[in-house]
């Protein structure tokens, strides 16, 4: 069982590498271990995550346990705020 991040590497938006870079500093923070998974090295991949996720135009970051879909930054970011990040990620 694991935390998997789908992010991306290549990405001109500013708002994606900042909401994948608050993710991993918040799972950091609380010494989550979690697994990248880069999106950026073929469709198949983006395709994947997009498919698990229930979300045909889903863009980085998506956050998983294993193949269960937890959500993606704006889910993240509303468990933080009720300080539920641990029930979020289905860990609890």
């Amino acid at each position: 069982m694991g935390i998997k991040l789908y992010y991306t590497t290549v990405t001109a938006s500013r708002e994606v590498k900042s909401q994948q870079a608050e993710v991993m500093r918040i799972l950091e923070s609380k010494s989550i271990q979690f697994e990248l998974i880069d999106i950026s090295v073929g469709g198949a991949v983006r395709e994947e995550m997009r498919t698990k996720a229930g979300n045909p135009t889903a863009v980085p970051p998506q956050i998983f346990n294993d193949d269960q879909y937890c959500g993606d930054y704006q889910m993240f970011s509303e468990a933080v705020e009720e300080d539920a990040v641990e029930k979020f990620l289905k860990l609890a």
